[in-house]
C-alpha cells in the first residue's frame, strides 16, 4: 500500500480539493433520501394525496401523477439540502482557503498526498458558537472515494487532534448529518461523543428528518 503524506495546502492544490470536498458531501443524498422514504409519515402524506386527488378527479392517472409530484418534490428537498450547503462553503472559507485558513491564528488546512496526487483533506478553525472557547472545529473532512478504505480519513482526523494538542485547546469539535454513517462510524471509533443532535436552517428539513450531530473529543482527558 502506497504511503500517504499529510501536508500543508498550497495554492495549487485549490480545484483539487474543492472539487473532493463537493463530491464527497453531495454523494450522501441517496442515503437521506433513503432514510426519508422509510418514514411513516412521508406514505401517510403520499397516500393522503393519492387518495384526495381521486376523490377530486376521479382520475387514478392525475392522483398518480399528483403521487409522483410529491416524491419529486421530496426528493428535490434532500438533494438542496446537500447542494445548498455546498455552493454555501465553496462561496465562503473554501472561497480563499489560503486567507481563511493559513493566515488566520488558530487556524490550518491540510491535505492528504498519495504519489503525487491529492486524496484528501481536512481543516481546523476556532469552534465559533457560544462556549465554544478554547475548542477547535474540525472541518471539511473529506478522502477522494477510490482512495477510502486505506485509513486516510482517521490520519487526517488525528492531525486535527494533534494540532489541538499542541494549540493548547481543550477539545475538537466537529458537525456531521446523520447520513455519513462512514464518517459517523469513524468519529466514534476515534473517541468522540455525540453532544448535540438538530435540524439544521434549511427548508422541511425536520419533516424529512435530516439530522445534523455535533461530536465532541476532550483534548486534556486524553493527554
Amino acid at each position: 500500500m502506497t504511503e500517504c503524506q499529510i501536508r500543508l495546502y498550497k495554492d495549487s492544490d485549490y480545484h483539487t480539493v474543492r472539487d473532493i470536498f463537493a463530491r464527497g458531501t453531495t454523494e450522501h443524498y441517496p442515503v437521506a433520501l433513503r432514510h426519508t422514504f422509510s418514514l411513516p409519515r412521508v406514505w401517510i402524506l403520499v397516500l393522503a394525496v393519492f387518495l384526495l386527488a381521486l376523490v377530486t378527479t376521479g382520475s387514478f392517472i392525475v392522483s398518480s401523477l399528483a403521487v409522483a409530484v410529491v416524491i419529486l418534490v421530496l426528493s428535490l428537498i434532500n438533494i438542496n439540502i446537500f447542494f445548498s450547503y455546498v455552493r454555501e462553503c465553496l462561496a465562503t472559507d473554501m472561497l480563499d482557503i489560503r486567507k481563511h485558513y493559513l493566515q488566520r491564528d488558530g487556524c490550518c488546512f491540510w491535505v492528504a498526498e498519495s504519489d503525487g496526487e491529492i486524496v484528501g483533506m481536512v481543516a481546523a478553525a476556532p469552534f465559533p458558537h457560544p462556549g465554544g472557547q478554547n475548542q477547535v472545529e474540525l472541518k471539511r473532512l473529506s478522502v477522494a472515494k477510490k482512495h477510502r478504505g486505506r485509513g486516510i480519513g482517521k490520519t487526517l482526523c488525528k492531525t486535527v487532534i494533534d494540532f489541538a494538542q499542541k494549540s493548547g485547546y481543550q477539545a475538537v469539535i466537529l458537525e456531521t448529518s446523520l447520513s455519513q454513517m462512514d464518517a459517523v462510524h469513524l468519529y466514534k471509533r476515534l473517541g468522540f461523543k455525540i453532544t448535540v443532535n438538530f435540524y439544521p436552517n434549511y427548508y422541511f428539513t425536520k419533516f424529512v428528518d435530516f439530522v445534523e450531530l455535533i461530536f465532541q473529543y476532550d483534548v486534556l482527558k486524553r493527554q
